[in-house]
Formats: structure tokens, C-alpha cells, sequence
């Protein structure tokens, strides 16, 4: 019989091997020939499945994003006193392992591409929507739970914590030896209990 491709995993593994090219070789260098070679197949395969570089990036950046979303949702799911549980959620979007480490080198990567892509700076834009809301409503479920001080300004406050997430994931990953991964998790932690978060 013949084999059944999973055609979403085939993607992720090659946009994995477009991740391999960009830690290593940069954006530019991520051509479906150079990919090809990474993945071990033909270009007439990668073809199949990406058509030009542009497929190949638009669909790396959009892994990235589902991948932390998936991870945030299965924290957020995962039960617990809310301070801890939320603290774990946020940590979804920050290297503090291999995995999200190249997560956030390609995100960087492409973020930078995006500045001439807009395609790319469409999914820039709406992922960085998307957390700053998230952060935003993280202070606000802190204040309705009594968790932060009743007199924040939750809108301000939602954007100093995406600003912090933000910062800590450049850093961590342009200086790691100076900002290795529990003092991320101090550094955030920090954070949210000068909102007051205490439980």
C-alpha cells in the first residue's frame, strides 16, 4: 500500500529545515534549493508543498506563532493558583529552552525581513497585536481577581508587560550569558509582583 503523507506534519518538518537555514545561514540564504539540500529531499518535492521562498518564510514566521500559542494554551489549561499558572503562560513566548530559543532566533530573523517584506510584516503586525492584547488582559484578570493593586491602569500596565516580554526575549537571545533562563524567570516574576501579583 501506499504511504499516507500528513501533509501538515511534512510542513512542519521541512519549515523546521527552514529554521535550520536561518539559525545558521541567515534569511537570504534560505533558498528552496538551500532548504532542499537541509531537508534532505528534491526541489521538485519541496515544490510541492512551498512554491517560492516566500511560501517557505511566510509559513516558517507562521509556525513560530502557532507553536507559542499551542503551548500558552496547554499552560493556561493546565490549572493552578493564577499567579504561578499565568507566570508559565507568558514564559510560552520566551527562550528559556532549545525549542522556543530557535523559535525566537527565527522570529528575529524574520522580523527583520519584514521591515522589506509585507507579507511578512502583516504577520509581524498581528502577532505583536495579538501578545500585546494577551498582556493586556493578563493585568486585567490580575486586578478582577484581586491578585494586583485594584488602581492599576491596566492598559499601561498591559504595555509595560508586553514591553518586558519583548526585552527579555531580545536579550536572552543576543546575551545569553548575561540573561541565561532562570533569571528571565526571575526577571519577569520581578515583574509582575511589583503589579502586586501575590498569589
Amino acid at each position: 500500500m501506499p504511504r499516507i503523507v500528513d501533509a501538515d506534519q511534512r510542513r512542519r518538518e521541512l519549515t523546521e529545515a527552514v529554521w535550520r537555514v536561518i539559525r545558521r545561514d541567515g534569511v537570504a540564504a534560505a533558498s528552496v534549493r538551500a532548504v532542499a539540500r537541509e531537508a534532505g529531499t528534491s526541489m521538485g518535492a519541496l515544490r510541492h508543498w512551498f512554491g517560492t521562498q516566500d511560501e517557505l518564510l511566510h509559513f516558517a514566521m507562521t509556525l513560530v506563532m502557532e507553536r507559542a500559542r499551542t503551548r500558552a494554551e496547554a499552560a493556561a489549561a493546565a490549572g493552578g493558583p493564577l499567579v504561578p499558572r499565568l507566570l508559565r503562560v507568558l514564559e510560552e513566548t520566551l527562550p528559556l529552552d532549545e525549542e522556543r530559543r530557535a523559535e525566537t532566533e527565527v522570529w528575529l530573523a524574520l522580523t527583520a525581513r519584514a521591515l522589506v517584506d509585507p507579507q511578512l510584516a502583516g504577520l509581524r503586525d498581528r502577532s505583536s497585536a495579538e501578545l500585546h492584547a494577551f498582556c493586556v488582559d493578563v493585568v486585567r484578570v490580575l486586578v478582577a481577581e484581586g491578585a494586583a493593586r485594584p488602581d492599576l491602569d491596566v492598559d499601561l500596565e498591559g504595555e509595560r508587560l508586553y514591553a518586558v516580554l519583548d526585552g527579555l526575549a531580545v536579550h536572552a537571545v543576543t546575551r545569553p550569558s548575561v540573561l541565561p533562563p532562570d533569571r528571565v524567570r526571575e526577571v519577569l516574576a520581578t515583574h509582575l509582583a511589583a503589579l502586586g501579583a501575590t498569589r
